[in-house]
């Protein structure tokens, strides 16, 4: 069977596989915010129970969030390109590594998690 080239595929047959690709990566990117929101809020709960000392405290939390963070990019970078940090996302935008539609996608799943996480601990 002979498989037609990028070029000759109408935009029309090539919408329905862009869909999975962007819920793929921004399911990816949502989870990946989430689990690098509750390292970033758990190493500072541990660090603060380990020891009174606020130098020490500091180091606890960045060793514990940059592992987790290597982690979750190790994991999830092929999936989505382990844009947890909106910087990251803007600097892609402005080199042109993402369209203006997959910019306001982005932005708007990544606060997702953070304002989850805030609501359920005001109940």
């Amino acid at each position: 069977m002979k498989y037609p080239d990028s070029e000759s595929v109408s935009p029309v047959s090539a919408a329905p596989v862009a869909l999975p690709a962007l819920a793929r990566r921004l399911a990816a990117e949502f989870v990946g915010t989430a689990f690098l929101l509750a390292a970033v809020v758990g190493s500072g709960i541990m660090a603060e129970r380990l020891t009174d000392d606020v130098g020490l405290q500091l180091f606890q939390n960045a060793f514990a969030t940059a592992g987790v963070l290597a982690a979750l990019i190790l994991a999830l970078g092929p999936a989505s390109g382990a844009h947890f940090n909106p910087a990251v996302t803007l600097a892609d935008r402005a080199f042109g590594g993402l369209s203006a539609p997959e910019l306001r996608w982005a932005i708007s799943e990544r606060r997702s998690p953070g304002e989850f996480w805030a609501c359920w601990r005001r109940m």
